[in-house]
């Protein structure tokens, strides 16, 4: 009995083979007086493997016409060299069965379709050049995060999704209850008697391991109940972050930009015909923006300095600047690619923008916290320095209008054997919309949660 062949290994092949079987779905069909031509493919790879059957096969007439795009089939023949330009192989079918019909309502035609179409029909647009390309590079992407940290010592931990912290204060977070949310809701009678919600962040989890295992990471799901419908945010996403105990922020700088690199490296060995199907059709000069960024060292500005910058600049901006505010992307992308020409790392922000946990400077203004801003994106990396002082982390929660009591855990590692620490959080979809030019994170999730909208 034959062995399924995957497509990505048939055209990968040496030399030509006498049985091969294949299975997976039709993307085209065309008829010819003798034969049919199928573009056939199993997802394994982006190219189709173009599929030759001849008139005479048993059964051909009946079995031809269900054979539209996006039938399932198998098919078994042989592979030989392709008399055709662009391929190098075809495989002659000796016999072909349809396994699942499908019929004229079938969506995917072979033409363009418009982002907003294929996201209706999210079920089905993995099948599609574009979004089987994208989907395969997010698996290699993760699987590269993985390889990243273990060669460093790094632990994987996996946080909580129901917590009841929340890490930024911001107070952007879905609340989890079994009870009736339309009637006043009385915690102690919850599930789990306390307010609870989903996480947006692993990092104060994570900075319990790091102060007992060294150097440790998480890469999940987070969850923002932010009402913004931005082509950069989503409701439901995956972070990366990494913590590290005997860690300042320099070292933390340090990792977030050989991080950067390395996913850009591995994706470009890993991914070539994705990539150049993407420098092709999404985002002309990806490939050349991407090298650009791997080939030159990142430079290191402090947030006053990059803010001066951007002043006297003399460039008109959507959003007006100044000092004490948050960098907005234009800003990112000016400093980026018009001023510096190259990857910049931004540190010691005010302390009145940051999060509580944040390891205040000694100028009593600024706080030890660094974002990574890349060409084409900006911000794609945000960490910080940890506050490791007791008092000053108290101090910290009450200025954020915070209970101690809610974080006497997160306190209790400054009171036991508190030492520096660090660690940077990466937006994993953030990451794969800059890798492959994609502009829309709704298209690099598989199924998107954005306001209003939980279909699939």
């Amino acid at each position: 009995m034959l062995k399924r062949v995957l497509v990505k290994h048939v055209l990968g092949a040496t030399e030509a083979m006498d049985a091969v079987l294949v299975e997976g779905w039709v993307r085209s069909r065309r008829d010819a007086k003798d034969f049919s031509f199928l573009d056939f493919t199993d997802g394994s790879c982006l190219p189709g493997l173009q599929v030759i059957v001849p008139g005479e096969l048993p059964g051909y007439s009946s079995w031809i016409n269900q054979c539209g795009t996006g039938a399932s089939v198998r098919i078994q023949g042989s592979l030989m060299p392709s008399q055709g330009q662009g391929q190098r192989w075809e495989l002659q079918a000796a016999s072909l069965e349809v396994i699942g019909k499908s019929d004229a309502t079938y969506p995917l035609q072979k033409k363009r379709h418009s982002p907003e179409f294929m996201r209706e029909i999210a079920h089905l647009r993995p099948r599609s050049n574009l979004f089987g390309s994208v989907f395969r590079v997010r698996s290699r992407l993760a699987q590269a995060v993985h390889r990243f940290f273990t060669e460093r010592d790094f632990y994987y931990i996996h946080t909580p999704i129901i917590t009841a912290s929340d890490c930024e204060g911001a107070g952007e977070l879905f609340r989890v209850t079994t009870l009736d949310p339309s009637k006043k809701i009385d915690s102690s009678t919850d599930f789990f008697g306390k307010p609870t919600y989903l996480t947006v962040s692993g990092q104060l989890a994570a900075e319990t391991f790091a102060c007992a295992l060294s150097n440790v990471y998480t890469f999940g799901p987070t969850f923002r109940a932010e009402n913004s419908n931005t082509t950069r945010h989503a409701s439901e996403f995956w972070m990366i972050e990494p913590e590290m105990a005997f860690c300042d922020l320099g070292g933390d700088m340090d990792l977030a930009e050989a991080f950067v690199k390395d996913l850009i490296r591995d994706t470009l060995e890993t991914s070539a015909e994705e990539m150049a199907f993407f420098d092709r059709f999404v985002d002309k000069g990806l490939l050349e923006r991407l090298q650009w960024v791997l080939d030159r060292p990142f430079e290191r500005v402090a947030y006053h300095d990059a803010v001066e910058i951007l002043l006297q600049s003399e460039q008109s901006f959507e959003y007006p600047l100044q000092h004490g505010l948050n960098l907005q992307s234009e800003h990112e992308r000016y400093l980026t690619e018009t001023h510096f020409k190259c990857p910049i790392t931004v540190y010691n922000y005010p302390k009145a923008i940051k999060p509580f946990y944040m390891r205040a400077n000694d100028d009593g203004e600024t706080v030890a916290a660094m974002d990574v801003l890349v060409p084409g994106i900006g911000e794609i990396v945000g960490g910080s320095q940890r506050e490791e002082r007791l008092e000053v982390l108290e101090s910290h929660l009450k200025a954020h209008d915070l209970s101690t009591e809610d974080y006497s855990w997160y306190v209790d590692l400054r009171r036991f054997g508190s030492v520096p620490h660090s660690g940077f959080g990466m937006g994993f979809e953030r990451m794969l919309m800059f890798l492959t030019g994609v502009s829309n994170i709704r298209d690099v999730i598989p199924f998107a949660r954005t306001p209003g909208h939980a279909d699939f």
